[in-house]
């Protein structure tokens, strides 16, 4: 599959089942795909921060990839994660992916020592000379402990080293910076704007992102394509109803006990809990060293579950 360009609506990043000795649930994550397309997402994003991609061994990320997009057979764009420390590290998961026939790979910054501007700009640059396959570039401060810069960004668009952007800085303000740049530079074409950040993404929409990546539409799928679908439409005060129901969901990523557990243990336990209430997922397990959530804290996942609509 050749990617749309630019690339628009809902692209979920699509959780990792884990069997309970923590190998690939095949099974299940085939039934968590038929879930999304089900739920009419217009794309699929293996090996993210929602699929644990950090946890996961260099096979496993492999059999994630070749399940996925042997599934859904070009029906929809499959984005893959490439995530690693450095150049040589990526290039290698490059290879990887496109064997196993990714339409896309997703490249943060390099990672583990600190990095300037330029050699994040270097870095894309070999990537993409070295991959078969469009490049995007993924913005996580949180994970990588460097802001991607907009200038930066928007340059290596216009060399057409870059084809999109997840941002998931959460930095409205930045992300606004790069969309308008993308808008208006007439060297720039094609070039998808995608946010990351679950909680404003009819903000997002409004100010001209082409779609969203939001790790939530594992469990509500469709409550994500119609937030897209209202805002596309214009309808304001309706999409902005559904941002605030998918908010309130989202309050299930809290549900760990901070004193034993970090935050990602929290939200990635409650997203595997939650499709496994639904049944989507034979099991919740989460990656080691993660810690798991309790019978209460499922208990509560469950709540939300119901609040919204889904239990």
């Amino acid at each position: 599959m050749t990617l749309p360009t630019p690339l628009t609506g809902v692209v979920p990043p699509v959780c990792t089942p884990l069997t309970p000795d923590r190998e690939v649930d095949v099974p299940s994550l085939l039934r968590l795909v038929d879930h999304l397309v089900t739920g009419g997402v217009h794309g699929l994003f293996v090996l993210g921060t929602t699929s644990e991609v950090a946890f996961l061994t260099d096979a496993q990320r492999r059999l994630v990839v070749e399940t996925v997009a042997g599934h859904v057979g070009g029906q929809l764009p499959v984005l893959a994660g490439v995530i690693d420390m450095t150049t040589a590290r990526v290039l290698d998961h490059v290879r990887a992916v496109a064997a196993a026939r990714a339409d896309a790979v997703v490249v943060t910054a390099p990672f583990y020592t600190s990095t300037h501007p330029a050699e994040i700009a270097r870095h894309y640059r070999v990537v993409a000379a070295g991959s078969p396959v469009p490049v995007i570039a993924y913005d996580l401060p949180s994970g990588v402990h460097s802001k991607l810069p907009g200038d930066v960004v928007l340059d290596l668009a216009a060399e057409g080293v870059l084809a999109g952007l997840k941002d998931s800085s959460g930095d409205l303000a930045g992300f606004r910076t790069v969309v308008s740049g993308a808008r208006t530079r007439p060297d720039i074409s094609g070039f998808s704007v995608l946010t990351g950040s679950e909680l404003i993404i009819d903000a997002a929409l409004a100010v001209g992102a082409d779609g969203a990546v939001p790790g939530l539409a594992n469990v509500d799928p469709e409550g994500y394509v119609r937030l897209d679908r209202l805002c596309r439409a214009g309808d304001w005060d309706a999409a902005r109803a559904e941002q605030e129901r998918l908010c309130t969901l989202f309050g299930m990523v809290r549900v760990g006990d901070p004193a034993r557990m970090g935050g990602s243990s929290s939200a990635l336990g409650a997203f595997k809990a939650a499709l496994h209430l639904r049944g989507v997922i034979a099991c919740p397990a989460t990656a080691e060293p993660q810690v798991p959530l309790s019978e209460a804290e499922v208990e509560q996942v469950g709540k939300f579950l119901a609040g919204a609509g889904l239990l």
